[in-house]
């Protein structure tokens, strides 16, 4: 399965699904990492590992859905089967989202639904919550919405701030995300009129995630 990554930034989760893909064990391989950033620190690094990149400024464009055709090209263009946002600052149109429908994550740092948007970590613990987390889920139009692949979660500390609680789920971040990449990849997940199933391979490897 030949994977795209949509980066705004640096793309630490990028990182690491580039990491993962690496592996022999691995279904998955990285065939174009793309920004709409042409300065995102991320497009250097996904070049010095030797994966192909691409940068479209999207400012470049004055309407939304005429940026999404440019991508969407871009990843056909390229072969890609399967696409995964890593701090892609964009709102995709509705057309971008039926194009890849059912082959398009995003990984958001709270436990959706809770907490859509930005902000997280300061608005989970101004609201008093105990625990909060990450949530890897299929893109749908709409902010941060989708069914939920699986999500992750840290208890929130007395002393944790917005910094120390976002440090926290950042690392969960990263372990979580390729794990449900390579699910799709090893096709042990299905979704079907927006409810996933999961093979019993897949449950066991969510299950020894958490543990």
């Amino acid at each position: 399965m030949r994977v795209g990554i949509l980066i705004s930034g640096f793309g630490s989760n990028m990182i690491k699904l580039l990491e993962s893909c690496e592996k022999k064990s691995s279904s998955a391989s990285i065939g174009l990492v793309f920004s709409n950033n042409p300065r995102a620190d991320g497009l250097k690094y996904a070049h010095s590992k030797g994966i192909k990149t691409v940068s479209i400024d999207h400012k470049d464009f004055k309407e939304r859905k005429l940026f999404d055709e440019k991508v969407n090209k871009t990843l056909l263009d390229n072969n890609i089967d399967f696409i995964c946002n890593a701090g892609f600052m964009r709102i995709h149109s509705e057309d971008f989202v039926n194009n890849w429908f059912n082959r398009h994550l995003n990984i958001h740092p709270s436990l959706l639904p809770s907490f859509k948007g930005l902000d997280t970590h300061k608005r989970a613990l101004d609201a008093g919550v105990k625990f909060a987390g990450c949530t890897v889920h299929l893109v749908r139009a709409g902010v941060d919405e989708g069914p939920i692949i699986s999500q992750a979660a840290t208890s929130i500390r007395s002393i944790d701030n917005a910094e120390s609680l976002g440090s926290k789920i950042l690392k969960l971040e990263h372990k979580l995300y390729p794990i449900c990449l390579q699910l799709f990849a090893e096709k042990l997940i299905t979704v079907s009129n927006d409810k996933v199933s999961y093979k019993a391979e897949a449950i066991k490897k969510l299950e020894e995630f958490k543990v």
